[in-house]
């Protein structure tokens, strides 16, 4: 167990409280829930769970705090925000060591990634509230943005302090005040990020966490009177509850949900960089990733190669123990996750889907764990179940095409709209595919991560956007003044 992380937390009583008017508090509730190490299976420590009158206190000092944050300048936003962000950036080691012990993701790959993306989130919010027109003139009409009110805040655990950041952010620089629920399974991240706003000044009651499970404070804060704004990211099932709960108060709900996410190789692709890089980014994060590219469309009279090529990129994965430095891949988050991903990939093997590697059980001398097989199937089709359902885990289908139109209608034979990669030396042949593809965001030819990138989904992945302007808009509601009229032509009337 790594004490640098839990006996602060629980020797300054984080552990079994909750965040509600910059103050730490004991819940109403007294039920508490075991955070498990996925590398060992072990308890590490228990944590409070909240329940709808936490919610109501949290929400109440939301509601106090929002009128004086919604009429502060956007630059004292954006100074909050720098320094949530130096913060983040100080104390990246602390984030990134929780992380990988709650959630079990390779130390190395906490590093370099979770962390850094988590903090670019806060940058991008403190930049736009900077640069955002709040206010516009069109004729005699003002147009304003303003901050939509209270917001709900619902997080995974698969991207614990990412998925934070980037609904934090634009909430604070749009004026928004927030409670935040993140998840009960990864609470830890959550627990020091709270602690962070705190130590940065935000102002009482426009930061509030409140942990606990879905059906008790999510659904508490979903139907709350109080609650303007929903945004969650989860499955598209956690979806849809949480859409039914805020329909009878016409809240707004923006939803990051479910992918089964294609990556088109067309014909002329250079199969040396696109197949390793498919590879890769498909098991990134263990592919607990909403938007991970989980099937790989390839040109059919070139399967045997991209098989080679697929399998010998596989094959480079360093699967084990998440502290170590070694490691590229450490276990699925949870046991329920753990089991879903055995479950698919004996439902691909009865399916008649061939193992280019990988299959069933833990890898080769790692006997307790939530450890899985790096598995790639192929000659898969659009009808099994592996091609359809999302299955976050390290499990990535090969399904072979015949020509580009029914690559492109392979690539959209799906429930799921969020994200797709595209492949391809020939980058006029590559956008007009792009334009075919129904998702809210396409990759040719695996540029960076870009956070100003627009994200969320078509279909079943949800609506609205998160990341760069459209994420702040997604916090802000339109106001038009008519017969306004600048200072300038007031005082000349």
């Amino acid at each position: 167990m790594n004490s640098s992380i839990i006996e602060p937390l629980r020797s300054a009583g984080r552990l079994h409280r909750v965040f509600i008017d910059g103050e730490w508090v004991v819940p109403q509730s007294q039920v508490r829930a075991s955070v498990i190490d996925p590398s060992t299976e072990e308890p590490i420590a228990d944590i409070a769970l909240g329940d709808a009158q936490d919610v109501d206190a949290a929400v109440a000092a939301a509601r106090r705090a929002f009128t004086a944050w919604s009429a502060s300048a956007a630059e004292s936003r954006a100074v909050l925000l720098d320094r949530v962000h130096t913060l983040i950036l100080e104390r990246a080691e602390l984030f990134a060591q929780a992380i990988s012990l709650e959630m079990g993701a390779a130390i190395g790959f906490a590093r370099s990634t979770q962390v850094p993306v988590a903090a670019e989130h806060i940058r991008v919010a403190r930049d736009n509230a900077r640069s955002y027109a709040f206010v516009t003139h069109r004729g005699d009409m003002a147009i304003v943005r303003e901050a939509i009110g209270v917001c709900g805040l619902i997080t995974p655990w698969n991207w614990p302090l990412y998925q934070i950041t980037a609904k934090v952010g634009p909430a604070l620089a749009a004026g928004c005040t927030v409670v935040l629920k993140p998840s009960e399974q990864s609470p830890l991240s959550a627990l020091l990020f709270a602690e962070l706003m705190q130590d940065a000044g935000t102002p009482p009651g426009v930061f509030n966490l409140v942990g606990g499970n879905g059906p008790e404070v999510g659904a508490a804060l979903s139907a709350h009177p109080d609650v303007d704004m929903i945004s969650i990211t989860g499955s598209t099932r956690a979806g849809v509850l949480v859409a039914q709960a805020a329909a009878p108060t016409v809240k707004r709900v923006a939803q990051e949900l479910g992918g089964k996410s294609p990556n088109l190789i067309l014909p002329d692709a250079d199969l040396a960089r696109a197949v390793p890089a498919g590879v890769a980014a498909a098991f990134r994060n263990v592919g607990q990733s909403c938007s991970a590219p989980t099937r790989m469309i390839v040109p059919r009279a070139r399967l045997q190669e991209i098989e080679r090529i697929a399998r010998d990129a596989a094959s480079s994965f360093v699967v084990g123990d998440p502290r170590s430095q070694q490691t590229t891949h450490g276990p699925v988050a949870n046991r329920a996750q753990f089991d879903r991903v055995q479950e698919m990939i004996g439902i691909g093997i009865a399916e008649g889907a061939q193992l280019v590697c990988g299959g069933l059980g833990r890898p080769e001398g790692l006997s307790r764990g939530f450890y899985c097989r790096a598995t790639i199937f192929t000659a898969v089709h659009s009808r099994m179940q592996i091609a359809q359902e999302e299955i976050f885990g390290p499990v990535l289908a090969i399904i072979p095409y015949d020509n580009v139109d029914e690559a492109v209608e392979i690539a959209n034979d799906t429930v799921y709209g969020l994200g797709a990669h595209v492949q391809g030396q020939d980058l006029v042949a590559a956008r007009a595919v792009a334009a075919r593809i129904r998702s809210g965001q396409v990759h040719i030819n695996y540029p960076a991560w870009n956070p100003h990138a627009p994200f969320g989904g078509y279909k079943r992945s949800g609506n609205g956007r998160e990341y760069g302007i459209e994420g702040l808009e997604e916090y802000l509601e339109t106001k038009a003044i008519l017969g306004f009229q600048d200072a300038s032509a007031a005082r000349s009337g």
